[in-house]
């Protein structure tokens, strides 16, 4: 479960109540009161406001305690998360100030003319005159919102500024959020293709399956900019970064490695694929409807590409039939699927990446016994795979080369960079993956991507730092 934080504004009847009283009530209903601010103070009243710590499915009984108790007046209950989100989380800013006719005329008319001119003479120009060769644009439209679904692009909004601000805070890059009001395949296609020349990158999120393999290709085959699906392939990099660390740990090779992934969307197929180009011989994909095997004959596109592969397993079964004997288990489906006994069943050694939001494919508790290796999505448990250690150092390369595409060796090269920032030190079954907060991942992810973009020729310029 969740925990938040909230605000209570209160006003205590002296007479009627003590603060202890106010205390016992919060602690009683399940809050942790972690800071007090005293708003208005009096001898016979006091206005304060108090921080709570609480599991989210005991705010309301919290609230209810202090509406309950006389003397005790309710003001106001505030959710700290809100109060973050008020007004939006980004803004623009110019990046000089127009003071006096002369600014205006240069930054504006008439001087922009000339630099308009230039641009329109050689359209390269845009790069180093226009904000283009520093922006993203990051676009939804709201159908597979990570954790909540389909909630439509107004409420995907929050989502894309929070990304937009990780963009700028960790990597420099400018991110704006795009959220279109349709689901139509080709009308988001030709939507994102008629806005393309403001941005140096297109980075689509939180697009559901089957739509979002289409618009991702169409996009990159149809557009001169790197596009960049970040739930197919930022997760896929951050489990190969991991697995790789992970495999060290356990002293096991790749290729001599069986998989098991659970979740064919669209995060399981491009960990697929993935796993495939990393050397993976042995690959067992399962969905809802049992394992995907060699030769099969699917409707999903995909599937069948799966099915197509010599490295995928041609016995069929559900999950907990093939998961037995497997080396790793990588979950990108739903929780509580497996229990100890699935995870006692796998091979010596197991390594567990169970990454269903919020609720885990197995439990630590339960796999934790006989895993050696246990990582999740989420950040109150060791080994978070977090797709926020890929997209700021991944564009940040592709931007500063002014690379065509993002193709897979650039990702394979970005796991590589993120597994080389934990040392052979630090390395150990708790800490296989590095924190989002470690100035080094962008770093050593964007070197990488540069280096590998150069070298497969998707590079139109080599930055200053590689020549």
């Amino acid at each position: 479960m969740a925990n938040t934080s909230i605000i209570l504004r209160v006003e205590l009847d002296h007479a009627k109540v003590t603060f202890g009283d106010v205390a016992a009530a919060i602690s009683k209903s399940g809050g942790d009161i972690t800071s007090i601010d005293v708003i208005r103070p009096g001898k016979d009243s006091s206005v304060r406001d108090i921080t709570v710590e609480v599991v989210d499915t005991e705010e309301d009984n919290v609230v209810e305690s202090l509406r309950k108790q006389d003397g005790i007046n309710l003001i106001n209950v505030s959710d700290r998360t809100f109060l973050v989100h008020l007004g939006g989380k980004i803004k623009i800013q110019p990046t000089l100030p127009i003071k006096n006719r002369d600014d205006l005329s240069r930054v504006y008319t008439p001087g922009v003319a000339k630099v308009c001119t230039a641009i329109h003479e050689n359209p390269e120009k845009a790069y180093s005159l226009t904000i283009k060769r520093n922006t993203v644009a990051v676009v939804s439209d709201g159908t597979a919102v990570l954790g909540l679904g389909d909630v439509g692009p107004y409420a995907a909004a929050p989502v894309m500024e929070g990304k937009a601000m990780l963009f700028k805070q960790l990597a420099g890059v400018d991110a704006f959020p795009i959220c279109l009001d349709t689901r139509d395949t080709e009308e988001i296609i030709r939507t994102i293709k008629a806005m393309s020349p403001i941005f140096g990158g297109i980075n689509l999120e939180d697009i559901s399956s089957p739509r979002c393999f289409e618009i991702e290709r169409r996009l990159s085959e149809e557009l001169e900019i790197p596009v960049f699906h970040d739930d197919q392939h930022g997760t896929a990099v951050v489990v190969i970064a991991g697995l790789l660390n992970a495999l060290k740990v356990v002293n096991k090779r790749i290729e001599n490695i069986r998989v098991v992934v659970n979740g064919i969307g669209a995060a399981g197929v491009s960990i697929c694929k993935m796993l495939l180009s990393a050397g993976v011989t042995k690959l067992v994909p399962v969905d809802r409807e049992g394992a995907i095997v060699r030769g099969g004959t699917y409707e999903h596109e995909m599937w069948q590409w799966l099915a197509d592969q010599p490295q995928v397993e041609a016995t069929g079964g559900t999950l907990k039939e093939v998961i037995k004997g497997a080396d790793v288990f990588i979950g990108v489906s739903r929780g509580n699927l497996l229990n100890g006994e699935d995870i006692r069943g796998m091979g010596p050694d197991p390594i567990v990446f169970a990454m269903a939001n919020p609720v885990p494919e197995v439990s630590p508790e339960e796999a934790l016994p006989h895993a050696r290796v246990y990582a999740t999505g989420r950040s109150d448990f060791p080994n978070q795979i977090n797709n926020v250690l890929v997209f700021p150092g991944l564009f940040r390369g592709a931007l500063d080369c002014r690379a065509r595409c993002i193709n897979e060796p650039m990702k394979l090269a970005a796991a590589r960079a993120i597994a080389s920032v934990v040392t052979g030190g630090e390395l150990n079954e708790l800490y296989i993956i590095p924190s989002i907060f470690n100035d080094q991942v962008v770093i050593e992810v964007r070197k990488a991507v540069v280096q590998t973009a150069i070298l497969t020729g998707v590079a139109r310029r080599i930055p200053k730092d590689f020549r």
